[in-house]
């Protein structure tokens, strides 16, 4: 069974809220290191398996937002003096 990226994401942001809270609370040095370190290697992980992910759009930032699209706008500049011309 594949694993999809934003689980991956869901637990390394749980892990690292959790290290938060464990460190506000002075919880021992140990766990809270080692709670870390298991944190940071998942998000390299987290971060490999999100840009591997075979992912395909037909979207570009033309299209702006999907909740409010917005047609593009094409400017065609005449008479212009560019440089080099």
């Amino acid at each position: 069974m594949k694993i999809s990226p934003i689980t991956y994401l869901a637990f390394t942001t749980f892990i690292l809220v959790t290290i938060t809270i464990m460190a506000s609370l002075n919880f021992a040095f140990a766990w809270v290191f080692y709670l870390m370190v298991i944190g940071q290697i998942f998000l390299a992980i987290t971060v490999y398996k999100v840009l591997r992910d075979n992912y395909k759009t037909d979207k570009t930032f033309e299209h702006f937002y999907e909740d409010r699209p917005v047609d593009p706008i094409y400017v065609e500049a005449k008479n212009e003096k560019f440089r080099g011309e």
